[in-house]
């Protein structure tokens, strides 16, 4: 999609999150002060008003779009949904459904965004359960790994497909011309892991990916490839070890170091170390991948600067063309598929 003539527009769900919605509509408002884009802050116009009062929105391309509800993180999604016709959250990929929105961001429920994205833009040819992923550590920023909890259950053909969908998110946002693909096992051998795995992999070594075999935990950290591929169970719960542990350790440096170093040094080092082990919630979260359009759910306890970050991704998937290269690669898997 061109955006030459007019900035990137994106509708963000201002009441979704564990700090909705001011610190929504504040990230709204640094991403808007940046530039590049156009804000549609979708939420209930009483809260609303009460954040931006005093705010002079003339100088930035932001408005209000009425919505009514929130969708809970307890609530199942479509049921939710069904109830609550006119939740910020649905009525932001509404927009996105109508031409009016290129985009849109939540950091609300991922199933709710989920469900939303499903039911208002429809999937991609080729897929058939959207996903999330990308990289979520600091130490491994350019690392995409597929899926961090979206399908805890997967067949060996959707994995080969988020083989697919990871290579395309490597070459767009991280400008790898032809990313290593690699499966999460218990071994590096062929002949390890379990019966999904197995399977999985006979799939990838015939496919045209740059597939290069198993790779275990720790070689997360070691740059063996460039995407990896897990079903949703393994990889949410190595995201969240990995972030539980990242912020043990900042709060256990800060614990030793107190009173023998300077307090900004001691602050500085536990936030690098937090950063790099909670690098989603930094970057404010990461696209739902396979829909037709471009969604960015993020972390509920997100605050403004990642909330700016997550407005600011959007606008690059939508201006790199992520969406219809993404579909394009799907649809030459099934005909290789076909083919062979």
């Amino acid at each position: 999609m061109s955006t030459d003539r007019h900035p990137v527009r994106i509708a963000v769900d201002t009441m979704g999150g564990d700090h909705a919605p001011s610190e929504l509509v504040q990230g709204a408002l640094l991403a808007a002060q940046e530039g590049g884009v156009q804000l549609l802050l979708v939420g209930e116009p009483a809260a609303l008003q009460k954040e931006l009062a005093g705010q002079d929105l003339s100088r930035w391309p932001v408005r209000v779009v009425p919505s009514e509800g929130v969708i809970r993180e307890d609530e199942p999604p479509t049921v939710a949904l069904r109830q609550k016709p006119r939740a910020s959250v649905f009525v932001a990929a509404q927009l996105v459904k109508m031409g009016q929105a290129d985009a849109f961001v939540s950091m609300g429920s991922t199933g709710a965004a989920m469900a939303s994205a499903v039911f208002s833009l429809g999937l991609l040819e080729g897929v058939e359960r959207p996903t999330v992923g990308g990289a979520f550590l600091g130490l491994a920023p350019t690392t995409v790994i597929l899926d961090l909890g979206t399908n805890v259950d997967c067949r060996p053909a959707q994995l080969l497909s988020f083989g697919v969908i990871g290579t395309v998110m490597a070459q767009t946002f991280a400008n790898i011309a032809n990313p290593r693909v690699a499966l999460l096992s218990v071994g590096a051998e062929e002949s390890k892991g379990n019966r999904q795995v197995k399977e999985t992999h006979e799939l990838f070594r015939a496919s045209s990916l740059n597939f290069v075999g198993n790779v275990e935990g720790h070689d997360l950290l070691e740059n063996r490839a460039d995407v990896v591929i897990c079903d949703g169970f393994v990889g949410n719960v190595i995201m969240k070890l990995c972030e539980g542990l990242g912020a043990a350790i900042s709060r256990k440096v800060a614990e030793q170091l107190g009173g023998r170093l300077p307090r900004q040094v001691v602050d500085e080092l536990a936030g690098e170390i937090y950063q790099l082990t909670n690098l989603v919630e930094y970057n404010g979260g990461g696209p739902l991948l396979g829909v037709k359009g471009v969604a960015i759910v993020g972390h509920g306890r997100s605050r403004a600067p990642a909330v700016k970050n997550a407005i600011n991704l959007a606008r690059r998937a939508v201006e790199s063309g992520f969406v219809p290269l993404l579909q394009k690669r799907l649809l030459a898997l099934q005909r290789a598929s076909s083919a062979s």
